[in-house]
């Protein structure tokens, strides 16, 4: 399921994810387990208000290696 972040319709990074889902751009949101709770609390909880589905990645190095980026990422997005 995760493999689906290779395509160029997503966004990495909380700020980006966080703009993607208050403008209603969010069709899915991946969290990674390690990361700071503050940060997966705030996108979770906006999450299950705006009822996109949310899936837990094990490590923020995974998730940054499955958008195909050099560093670690806390969070990403598939865009609608």
């Amino acid at each position: 399921m995760v493999s689906k972040l290779n395509t160029d319709n997503k966004v990495v990074g909380t700020k980006q994810v966080k703009r993607a889902l208050m403008n209603g751009k969010a069709k899915i949101v991946y969290i990674a387990k390690d990361a700071d709770s503050k940060i997966r609390n705030e996108i979770a909880t906006v999450c299950v208000e705006k009822q996109i589905p949310i899936v837990y990645v094990e490590t923020m190095e995974k998730l940054g290696e499955t958008c195909k980026i050099d560093v670690s990422a806390a969070s990403a997005a598939l865009l609608k």
